[in-house]
């Protein structure tokens, strides 16, 4: 009965049988679907397209452009912010577009009782807003925030149909959204499947938007594979026209076949790092720290595990994010011996021979948390291996779900803890860095470090946020707080037929308003 429900067409979805429709395979599926609420990429790669956005950037160049935002003014001081709205713009249930449904959204977001994530964070010293008249809405920040253009520029902050919030609860909205985007919300069937289907009367979209209307995929059905190796399989099948995260291995075999183009995207943000608890012992050192740097050999993990379709990683940023420094490039190269001068240093010794340096009557360990997801548990076992030839013994506990994650953070009883997110805008660095940061698992607090994050989201002017993040990159990594591994790349898979595949800015949310399919 409850899959009945939520499997429900959405308002005015058209019920004709698509013409071209396609099946895109999603690599795990979200605890929730609700972009105000929950803060998965996953769940944007279908969203992207139900929902418009105030703002978007250029795919080709990252440049801001209109969306529902026709135009917008902001302030010499960065405190207010005018938008200028489009006007004909109708919600997939018929709601007319308007400044008072911008309006709504804002109040559903920072309500209590939404209990939004990363919508709320993407914010940022937003207020409060005013409604000028229909078309024209007002922001207003209690101080400077300059990534708020990037902020609204992403799904998380989608506009939806405010007569959907009042017809639907926050929990069941999720199996009944309603966008103004290029495609409409057909249904959601947890464990299943979620569909969406053109929307015929979509005329207001960014101009990146350019469809060839006689291929144009109708009709596109999201299915989950969060078995890695299925997904290959599905792909080779026809099961699947389009596979995001494929096993590196299997993408390296599929392009060397000829039959499948791989796409591999890169992807703005953190890399897969390491984070390191700088309160319990031994990391508490900073020459521990250092040491299991200078341990790890990075460019075996890249070749090994990602089979080179990503490139090492060196510090906080990935290099295609906005102001990554280049200063922190080459810092900490493999070297073993250095690692095991550090460690002695520290006062280690091996006085058993067993190979592992001693603490009190046991082995020197480092307890890493490892979720089970994005090739992190064959990342922690090669740690393993490499630390052993610096004397150090890897305690791997994996973690299935970000919650495990977080409970296994709470505990305090680990040395390092794998994590990333993702974005264009280096703010991300915020909530992991500043000294209370809910997401600084390193426990780590530095006032300079946190002046510099501070002011570098204040900041107007783009090379004093250059100077600032470049300045608070070398500090992370002068302290050792992570090991960066490599620089996040979702490897695509796209089956023959396909057309005109290109992703968005952020790299995860493909733009299947121009995607063609021919099944000929």
């Amino acid at each position: 009965m409850i899959l009945t429900a939520c499997g429900s067409p959405a308002v005015n979805a058209p019920q004709s049988a698509p013409q071209n429709r396609i099946v895109y395979g999603l690599t795990f599926e979200p605890s929730g679907f609700d972009p105000h609420i929950n803060s998965s990429s996953e769940l944007g790669i279908p969203l992207r397209s139900v929902y418009d956005t105030l703002i978007y950037r250029d795919p080709t160049d990252g440049r801001f452009v209109g969306g529902l935002a026709e135009s917008w003014e902001i302030t010499s001081d960065g405190l207010i912010y005018t938008f200028h709205l489009k006007q004909g713009v109708t919600f997939h249930d018929d709601t007319p577009f308007n400044a008072q449904a911008v309006a709504a959204n804002l109040d559903r977001i920072t309500s209590p009782d939404t209990l939004s994530q990363k919508a709320l964070f993407l914010l940022g010293s937003y207020e409060r807003y005013e409604v000028i008249d229909d078309y024209t809405i007002r922001l207003i920040l209690s101080e400077p925030y300059s990534p708020l253009l990037d902020s609204l520029s992403q799904v998380y902050l989608g506009i939806a149909s405010p007569t959907a919030f009042n017809e639907y609860s926050t929990e069941r909205y999720q199996f009944h959204q309603v966008g103004t985007g290029p495609f409409e919300f057909v249904e959601y069937l947890p464990g299943d499947r979620l569909v969406i289907r053109r929307n015929p009367d979509y005329a207001w979209g960014p101009a990146f938007y350019t469809p060839t209307v006689d291929a144009s995929v109708d009709e596109v059905e999201f299915r989950f594979y969060s078995d890695a190796a299925a997904r290959a399989i599905a792909l080779e099948s026809g099961d699947v026209q389009i596979m995001g995260e494929l096993l590196p291995t299997d993408a390296r075999a599929l392009a060397g076949e000829g039959v499948f183009t791989v796409s591999p995207t890169a992807i703005a943000g953190q890399p897969l790092q390491f984070m390191m608890n700088t309160t319990l012992y031994p990391t508490n050192s900073l020459s521990v720290r250092r040491a299991l740097l200078f341990g790890t050999n990075r460019e075996t993990i890249v070749d090994t595990v990602f089979q080179r379709f990503s490139e090492v990683a060196w510090g906080p940023l990935s290099a295609n994010t906005a102001f990554f420094t280049d200063q922190v490039v080459g810092a900490y190269p493999y070297d073993p011996t250095q690692a095991r001068t550090l460690l002695e240093q520290e006062g280690f010794v091996d006085a058993d021979n067993n190979g592992y340096y001693d603490v009190g009557e046991g082995d020197l360990e480092i307890t890493v948390i490892a979720p089970t997801w994005g090739m992190i548990p064959e990342v922690a076992q090669l740690l393993t291996e490499q630390w052993r030839a610096i004397g150090v013994r890897a305690v791997i506990e994996t973690a299935p779900t970000r919650g495990f994650v977080v409970d296994a953070v709470q505990e305090g009883e680990y040395h390092l803890v794998a994590f990333y997110s993702f974005g264009v805008d280096p703010s991300i660095l915020n909530d992991y860095y500043i000294s209370s940061g809910t997401l600084n698992w390193m426990h780590f607090e530095n006032t300079d470090l946190d002046n510099l994050l501070l002011d570098a989201v204040r900041q107007t002017d783009a090379a004093a946020r250059a100077s600032d993040y470049t300045q608070a990159q070398r500090l992370i990594m002068e302290q050792a707080l992570i090991l960066p591994i490599r620089d996040y790349v979702n490897l695509n898979g796209v089956g023959q037929g396909v057309g005109n595949l290109a992703f968005d800015v952020y790299g995860w949310f493909p733009l299947l308003h121009n995607v063609t399919f021919s099944a000929s």
